[in-house]
C-alpha cells in the first residue's frame, strides 16, 4: 500500500510543469522510501526460502543503513524547505554527514560483533542494544524537530507536517522495541508521509496564489514604471536634433532606441529567466541613449568577469539606471558607474558602483511605497530565483549595489 500511495505522490510531482528545487528533493526521498519498502517487501516474499544466517545478516544491515539514508534525504528536503541561513544549514549538513557516517560504519561492524543483533538457525535476533543502531534517527529526527519549531518564518501547518512526520516513526520505534514482533514502522512511515504532503501541498497553494495574485500587481506597476514619457520624449528629441547633424549616428541611435523599447515590453510578459548577456545588451543600449544627451557626464565601466548566469529580464538595467539618474548625474560634472559580475563558491554576484551623490542609510525607507521600483526588483529577483539585493551608500560619496545570485 505505501509503495501504491507513494508512486501517485511520484507521478503527481513529476507532472507538474515547473517542478522546484525542494520537490525535485522531495521526489528523491519518495522514489527512495518506495526502494525502501519494496526491498523490504522482497525479503517477506523470500524468507522462507532463505532462512541461511547469511542471507539475514547481509539483508538486515542493507535495511538499516537503508532506514539512515531515507532519514538523510528527509534532512535535506527539511532545510531546502525550511531555507535555513547558510552558516547554520552548512554547520548542520556537517553534523549530518558525520553521524550517518559513524551508524553506517557501526551497521557494518555489527555483521562481525553482533553488538545489534545476530541470526541464528536462520533466525534474526536483536541484541540488548538494539535501541542504539537507531540513534541517528533520534538525533536527527529532533534537529528536525528543532529548527522546524523555532523557524519564524514555518506556517503552523508546516511546522505540525514536519513534527508528525519525526514523531510517529519515533514512536514506532520505541514501541517496536518495548514490543517485539509488531512492526507498525511502515504503518508510522505511511501515516507521516501522508501528513507531510497534505500539509505541505495545501501551504504550498496558498503560497501559490498568494504569489500570484502580488505577481499581477507587480506587473502592472512594472508597466507604468517602465513607460517613461521623460526619457522617451528626451531620447526622441536628441535624434531628431542628430537627423541633420549626423544622419548615420541618428540611425544608429534610432536603432537603439527600438531595441531599448522592444526589450522594456518583452519584459512585461516575461516568466522566464533570461541569459545575463541579454540583459548586458541592454544596459549598453541604455547607456548608449543617455550619452547622446549627457555625452562626458556619463561614463561607464564593465568589469565582466563571469556572463555565465541568468538573471530575471529588467533587473539589473534599473539598478544602473538609478545610478545614472540618481547618482552621478545629481553632481555638476557627473561621475562614473562601474557594471561588475563575478563568480564565488556559492554564487553570481552582480554589482554596480557609483561614485554620485549617495544617501545617508538612515534615512532611506526601502519598503515605502516611495521606492517601488527597487521593492520590484527585489521581490522579482527574490521570487524567480531567490537572489539577495544588498544596498550601501555613504553621503557625497557614491553608492554600491551587490545582486547575490545564488547557485
Amino acid at each position: 500500500m505505501g509503495i501504491m500511495i507513494l508512486t501517485i505522490h511520484v507521478a503527481n510531482i513529476l507532472f507538474q510543469k515547473d517542478i522546484r528545487w525542494e520537490e525535485k528533493i522531495l521526489l528523491y526521498f519518495f522514489v527512495f522510501t518506495i526502494i525502501h519498502f519494496a526491498t523490504y517487501l522482497t525479503f517477506t516474499l523470500l524468507k522462507d526460502s532463505h532462512q541461511t544466517n547469511g542471507f539475514i545478516m547481509t539483508f538486515y544491515t542493507i535495511f538499516y543503513i537503508i532506514n539512515n539514508i531515507e532519514v538523510l534525504l528527509l534532512f535535506w528536503y527539511a532545510r531546502n524547505y525550511i531555507k535555513l541561513d547558510t552558516q547554520l544549514g552548512k554547520a548542520l549538513s556537517i553534523i549530518n554527514i558525520t553521524i550517518f557516517s559513524m551508524f553506517v560504519l557501526l551497521d557494518i561492524i555489527n555483521i562481525f560483533t553482533g553488538i545489534f543483533f545476530t541470526a541464528q538457525d536462520g533466525v534474526y535476533q536483536r541484541s540488548k542494544t538494539m535501541i542504539i543502531s537507531q540513534g541517528y534517527q533520534f538525533i536527527m529526527f529532533g534537529i528536525i524537530i528543532v529548527i522546524a519549531l523555532k523557524n519564524k518564518k514555518l506556517y503552523v501547518r508546516e511546522k505540525v507536517a514536519f513534527c508528525v512526520y519525526c514523531i510517529l516513526p519515533l514512536i514506532a520505534i520505541i514501541l517496536q522495541n518495548i514490543f517485539k514482533g509488531y512492526a507498525i514502522a511502515y504503518a508510522s512511515i505511511i501515516v507521516a508521509i501522508e501528513v507531510l504532503f497534505l500539509f505541505l501541498s495545501v501551504q504550498n497553494s496558498i503560497e501559490l496564489a498568494k504569489v500570484e495574485e502580488k505577481n499581477k500587481d507587480a506587473k502592472i506597476k512594472l508597466m507604468l514604471s517602465q513607460i517613461q514619457p521623460h526619457f522617451m520624449y528626451n531620447s526622441l528629441s536628441a535624434i531628431s536634433t542628430l537627423i541633420t547633424i549626423d544622419p548615420e549616428k541618428a540611425q544608429e541611435a534610432l536603432d537603439r532606441f527600438t531595441a531599448y523599447l522592444r526589450a522594456n515590453l518583452s519584459s512585461l510578459s516575461a516568466e522566464k529567466l533570461i541569459p545575463f548577456e541579454d540583459e548586458l545588451q541592454h544596459i549598453e543600449t541604455y547607456v548608449a541613449l543617455e550619452k547622446l544627451r549627457f555625452n562626458n557626464r556619463i561614463n561607464v565601466v564593465y568589469d565582466i568577469q563571469t556572463k555565465n548566469f541568468s538573471v530575471p529580464p529588467l533587473t539589473i538595467q534599473p539598478l544602473v539606471e538609478n545610478a545614472v539618474k540618481h547618482g552621478i548625474l545629481k553632481k555638476l560634472e557627473g561621475g562614473t558607474v562601474t557594471i561588475r559580475t563575478l563568480e564565488v563558491s556559492e554564487a553570481f554576484i552582480v554589482e554596480i558602483v557609483d561614485d554620485g551623490v549617495g544617501f545617508n542609510m538612515a534615512d532611506v525607507d526601502f519598503n515605502s511605497n516611495i521606492h517601488f521600483g527597487m521593492n520590484n526588483i527585489r521581490y522579482r529577483l527574490n521570487t524567480m530565483c531567490r537572489a539577495d539585493v544588498v544596498i550601501n551608500s555613504e553621503l557625497g560619496k557614491g553608492t554600491k549595489i551587490r545582486v547575490i545570485l545564488y547557485k
